[in-house]
C-alpha cells in the first residue's frame, strides 16, 4: 500500500505496528492457535486481496475490515469501485473481535479513510476445542465459545466508538448465515449476533449492509460445500455486488 506523504506518514509507523501485532493479548494468541493456519486465509492464494492499491489522492479511500468472507470479495469490489474509489483491506484476517479491537488502532493509522466497512461475527460465534482434531478445532459439542453475544457486543461498543472517531463514513457488513452442519458453528447463531450488531449500529446512526439477508437469496447454491460458512467464487462476487453498491450510495458515488 502507497500512501500519499502529504496525507500520511504511515511508513515511519510500520516498524511499530509490526511489533504491536506480535505481542497481541494472550486470548487472540490461543484463538490463532487453535485455528489451522489454512483457516486464517492469508496463504499465496489470497494474496491478490492484501495487494493493496497505490493511493490515488483524486478518489476516495475505503477500508474493508473483516474476517476470510471480506477476504473473498475484496478483489471483486476493487473491480467494481474501479475509478471511483481506492479500496483497502486490513492484510490479514481480522478474526474476532476481542482480536479486532486489540489491533485496530494499528490499521486505522496506515491510512487516512473517507469510509469503513467492517463486520465481525463468525470468529465470535465460534465453538473450538484444540483436542478435537477438527479442522481449526471447531468443535460445538465439546468447544467453547469464542466470544459469548454480551461480549461480542461490549467489544463492539468499543470498536465503534473508535471507528467513530476517524470521522470516516461507516458501514457495519452483517454476518453471513452459519449452514447446517458446520463443525463449530450453530446454524441461527449469526442472527443472533446480527441482532446485537443491529441494536448498537441503530443507536449510533450507523448504516447497515445486510449481507445476510443478500446471501440467502443464492443459498445453499453459491456455498463452497456443505456445511461450510464460505462461498464459491461466483458466491463472492454476488456478495461484492451487495458491498459496492453500499459503498457507492454512502460515498455518493457515480
Amino acid at each position: 500500500m502507497t500512501i500519499d506523504p502529504k496525507r500520511n506518514d504511515s511508513l515511519k509507523r510500520l516498524p511499530r505496528y509490526i511489533c504491536f501485532l506480535l505481542l497481541i493479548g494472550l486470548k487472540s494468541s490461543v484463538i490463532a492457535e487453535l485455528a489451522e493456519p489454512g483457516e486464517l486465509y492469508t496463504g499465496p492464494e489470497y494474496q491478490k486481496a492484501f495487494s493493496n492499491p497505490e493511493d490515488n489522492p483524486d478518489l476516495p479511500n475505503v477500508l474493508i475490515m473483516g474476517d476470510s468472507i471480506s477476504i473473498g470479495y475484496t478483489i471483486e469490489v476493487r473491480k467494481l469501485l474501479t475509478a471511483k474509489a481506492d479500496v483497502f483491506r486490513i492484510k490479514t484476517n481480522g478474526r474476532n473481535s476481542a482480536y479486532g479491537l486489540k489491533v485496530l488502532n494499528r490499521w486505522l493509522e496506515v491510512g487516512e479513510w473517507d469510509l469503513i466497512h467492517f463486520n465481525w461475527g463468525l470468529w465470535d460465534l465460534c465453538y473450538r476445542d484444540r483436542d478435537s482434531g477438527k479442522r481449526g478445532s471447531r468443535d460445538k459439542v465439546n468447544g467453547t465459545l469464542t466470544e459469548t453475544p454480551e461480549q461480542y457486543g461490549k467489544n463492539l461498543e468499543q470498536i465503534v466508538a473508535q471507528l467513530l472517531e476517524t470521522k470516516a463514513k461507516l458501514i457495519w457488513c452483517a454476518t453471513t448465515p452459519v449452514p447446517a452442519g458446520e463443525a463449530g458453528r450453530f446454524e441461527g447463531d449469526a442472527i443472533k449476533y446480527n441482532q446485537v450488531a443491529e441494536t448498537i449500529m441503530n443507536r449510533h446512526e450507523i448504516p447497515i449492509n445486510d449481507l445476510h439477508a443478500h446471501a440467502l437469496l443464492k443459498l445453499p447454491g453459491i456455498s463452497k460445500q456443505s456445511g461450510d460458512v464460505h462461498f464459491t467464487p461466483e458466491g463472492y462476487a454476488f456478495l461484492a455486488e451487495k458491498v459496492a453498491a453500499a459503498i457507492q450510495e454512502q460515498l455518493s458515488l457515480p
